[in-house]
C-alpha cells in the first residue's frame, strides 16, 4: 500500500484552504464515472487533511455503475474483484469553495488508484491523461475548451405531459418561442446566471458568453480556452454541477439530456481543440493564407476515419440518438468544412494563430474526459498515418451522404464500439471494457421497457 499520494496532491493544499476558508464546514469529494456522473461522499472539515494524507477508500464497483447507479456485473469490477476497496486521491488544484451553500461547503475532484498507487484505468480521468501524456511524448500539447448547451425547464410538465421551458426567474414571464439570441429573453434569467457566474468564479472557471439558443428554454455557456485540455474537461464537469445546483436553488430544472424536446434541436457539447509544440506554437496554424497546414488536414482525416467507431462515446445514451435528425443542428455524417455549422468537424473562421478544430458530434450528455481522450487519439492517428481528410463540404452538410457513415442507432454504435481496436486503444483496454459493458447493460434495460409511444401506436390498433 502506498504511503504517498500518487496523484501528486499534498496536505499543504488542504491546510492552506482550511486557513483561508474558516466558514467551510463540509466538502463534496467527487469521482466522475463512465457516464460523467459525480459519485463520492460529503466529508466534514476535520477529515480533509487526513484525506490528503491517506486518500479515501471507495469500492471498485463505483466505476462500474450504470446510469441509474446500479452495478453492471459485466464490467468485471464487481464480484470478479470481490467488490474490494481501492483508494481515491485528491486531484491537485481542484479544492474550491462552492458558491451559495449554507452551511458553507467546498468541492474536491478525486481520481481512483489501486492500493499500490497504480492508476485504476477504468477511471475516465486516467483515460484522458493517458492520451495527453502520449501526445507530450510526441512533443505536442493539446489545448481546448468545451461549449455547454442545456435547457432550463419548469419542474412541472405541461398539460400534455411534455417538458416545458422554465418561466423567467426574475418576474415569472413565460415564452413559448425559440427566442434565439434574444438579449431581452436572457434578462429574465439574469439572477440565475449571475449565481452561475459567481459559482464558476469561485471554482476558478472562466465562464464566458451566454446566449439564448435555438429552442425554447435552451441556452449556451462558453468556457475560456485552456492550454491544458485536462483542465478544460474539469471545467465542463464542474460547470454542469454548478448550473444544476444553482438552477435548483432558483426553482427550475437544468436539463442535460441530449434531446429533451422532440420538436426542437438538442444540446451539443462542441469541443474546440488545437495542438501546441514545445515552443508554444499552434501547429494547426498555416504559414500562408489559403494553404492549410498539413497536420491540420491529417488530424481531420483521423477524426473522420475513426468517428463511426467512436460514436458511442459522443452519443452514449438512448436519448442521444434522437438528436441526430437532419436539419436539427447535429451532424449526420463525418463531414468537415470551413466556417460551416452543418458539418461534424468545423474549422472556425478567425485569426490564424487561433486555428483549431471544432468537434461537433458529442451531445451534452457525453463524458468530456472520454470525448477528449477519443478526439486526441483520432488526431494522433490522423497525423501519424497522414490520413487524407477528403473533400471539404460546402453549403448544407445535412443534405449529402458520406463515404464514411456513422452508426444509425444506439445498438449499432454499441456493436461498433465493442469491436473497435481504435477505441480500445483510445480509452485503454480497461476503460473500453467497462464503458462498453455499461452501455450494453443500459441498452438491455431500455429495450425491455415499454415506452408510452408503444401504447399510443399499438394498444388498440394491432
Amino acid at each position: 500500500m502506498t504511503d504517498h499520494s500518487p496523484s501528486g496532491s499534498s496536505p499543504d493544499e488542504a491546510r492552506a484552504f482550511l486557513a483561508a476558508h474558516p466558514e467551510v464546514e463540509a466538502i463534496d469529494i467527487v469521482l466522475t464515472d463512465a457516464n460523467g456522473i459525480g459519485r463520492g461522499k460529503i466529508i466534514r472539515r476535520h477529515e480533509l487533511e487526513g484525506l490528503y494524507r491517506n486518500g479515501r477508500h471507495l469500492p471498485i464497483s463505483i466505476l462500474g455503475l450504470d446510469i441509474c447507479g446500479e452495478d453492471v456485473h459485466e464490467t468485471g469490477l464487481i464480484w470478479d474483484e470481490g467488490d474490494g476497496d481501492l483508494r481515491a486521491w485528491p486531484v491537485p488544484g481542484t479544492l474550491k469553495a462552492l458558491h451559495g451553500t449554507a452551511p458553507a461547503r467546498a468541492e474536491l475532484l478525486m481520481s481512483m488508484y489501486h492500493l499500490d498507487g497504480a492508476e485504476m484505468t477504468s477511471d475516465p480521468r486516467h483515460a484522458l491523461q493517458r492520451q495527453v501524456a502520449a501526445m507530450a511524448g510526441e512533443g505536442l500539447h493539446p489545448a481546448g475548451a468545451f461549449e455547454l448547451e442545456f435547457f432550463l425547464l419548469d419542474p412541472q410538465l405541461d398539460a400534455q405531459g411534455y417538458a416545458q421551458p422554465a418561466a423567467a426567474v426574475l418576474d415569472g414571464r413565460r415564452s413559448p418561442w425559440t427566442e434565439v439570441y434574444s438579449v431581452d429573453h436572457l434578462h429574465g434569467m439574469e439572477p440565475l446566471f449571475s449565481d452561475i457566474y459567481r459559482g464558476a468564479e469561485a471554482m476558478g472557471i472562466r465562464a464566458e458568453t451566454v446566449i439564448s439558443e435555438y429552442a425554447p428554454g435552451q441556452y449556451e455557456l462558453t468556457l475560456h480556452y485552456r492550454t491544458d485540455v485536462m483542465q478544460a474537461a474539469d471545467d465542463l464537469v464542474r460547470l454542469k454541477r454548478i448550473v444544476r445546483m444553482q438552477a435548483r436553488r432558483h426553482g427550475v430544472v437544468a436539463c442535460f439530456m441530449a434531446k429533451p424536446v422532440e420538436r426542437y434541436a438538442g444540446s451539443g457539447m462542441h469541443f474546440h481543440v488545437s495542438l501546441r509544440d514545445g515552443a508554444g506554437r499552434n501547429v494547426f496554424a498555416e504559414d500562408r493564407p489559403g494553404a492549410w497546414e498539413p497536420r491540420l488536414l491529417h488530424a481531420i482525416g483521423g477524426l473522420r476515419q475513426t468517428m463511426g467507431e467512436a460514436m458511442l462515446v459522443f452519443a452514449p445514451h438512448a436519448n442521444s440518438w434522437r438528436r441526430f435528425a437532419s436539419q436539427s443542428y447535429a451532424p449526420v455524417s463525418p463531414s468537415w468544412g470551413v466556417n460551416n455549422r452543418s458539418v461534424a468537424l468545423r474549422i472556425p473562421a478567425g485569426e490564424v494563430a487561433a486555428r483549431r478544430i471544432e468537434h461537433r458530434p458529442a451531445g451534452v450528455d457525453a463524458n468530456p474526459y472520454l470525448v477528449g481522450a477519443t478526439v486526441l487519439a483520432g488526431l494522433r492517428k490522423g497525423m501519424a498515418e497522414r490520413i487524407d481528410p477528403g473533400p471539404e463540404t460546402t453549403g448544407n452538410g445535412y443534405a449529402g451522404t458520406d463515404d464514411l457513415p456513422i452508426p444509425g442507432d444506439w445498438r449499432e454504435a454499441i456493436r461498433a464500439a465493442q469491436g473497435s481496436a481504435f477505441l480500445k486503444d483510445a480509452l485503454g483496454p480497461d476503460m473500453h471494457r467497462t464503458f462498453c459493458a455499461i452501455k450494453a447493460a443500459e441498452h438491455a434495460r431500455v429495450a425491455r421497457t415499454i415506452a408510452d409511444v408503444d401504447y399510443d401506436l399499438y394498444l388498440n390498433t394491432v
